[in-house]
């Protein structure tokens, strides 16, 4: 479609009609875009903004943990795009390429299903206020890559990432996450519960995928949900 308020919405929209796995919804511009925390999502034409839906199966690994299937999915996707090594998984599914933001991946329920909202800057790296973003073009990609051809390999990445999700286990991708992500000992940053700003070095994540951080004292805590920073 060529403009709508949000994927995600539209998305949640059909699958209260029947939208099946595995159908995706693509909108060449977004007017109500919405990202982690409910911060506003810049959405201008010639970036990719998309939608897709997961119906949970009894024996699937927690509907959550489907944010690292997603993350993978845009990693590697970007990864055959890019003629360089920059490209790191940030918890808990950020992708930074040359330390800069590139993508956008939220998380919904609708019903008995899970909304999968992608945004990849592909041709234009927006202006957001405290965040350094980057774009594909930017970074050097094909100046004739486009969103849709983009999605076109992300789509069947998400199939065979989801696919490996259930069929041999979280573990099995949070092992393939880890091997992909800023190293162990990388300084990260970010709040607690109350809003407290944590310090400490990437320790790795659990067997739920928290992140687990060790602080200045030597205290390893796990994070289950929050913003993070590197340096």
């Amino acid at each position: 479609m060529a403009e709508t308020a949000s994927t995600n919405a539209d998305m949640k929209a059909r699958a209260k009609s029947g939208a099946v796995e595995g159908s995706w919804l693509r909108a060449e511009k977004q007017n109500g875009g919405v990202g982690r925390m409910g911060r506003r999502w810049e959405s201008p034409k010639g970036n990719l903004y998309c939608s897709t839906i997961v119906n949970c199966r009894i024996g699937d690994p927690a509907p959550l943990t489907l944010s690292f299937v997603a993350a993978l999915a845009v990693y590697e996707t970007i990864n055959a795009h890019l003629p360089h090594d920059e490209i790191w998984l940030k918890w808990p599914n950020d992708i930074l390429v040359s330390g800069s933001k590139i993508c956008g991946i939220l998380l919904e329920g609708a019903g008995d299903s899970v909304v999968v909202g992608i945004g990849v800057n592909v041709a234009i790296a927006p202006e957001v206020e405290g965040r350094v973003v980057t774009s594909l073009h930017k970074e050097g990609a094909d100046p004739e890559l486009t969103a849709s051809a983009f999605l076109e390999s992300l789509a069947q990445n998400f199939m065979d990432v989801l696919i490996r999700w259930r069929q041999s286990g979280l573990a099995a991708i949070l092992d393939v996450w880890q091997q992909n992500a800023h190293p162990v000992g990388t300084r990260l940053s970010t709040s607690d519960a109350h809003g407290i700003r944590v310090d400490g070095e990437y320790a790795g994540l659990s067997n739920d995928g928290a992140l687990r951080l060790r602080k200045p004292d030597g205290t390893l805590i796990e994070i289950h949900a929050g913003d993070v920073e590197v340096g």
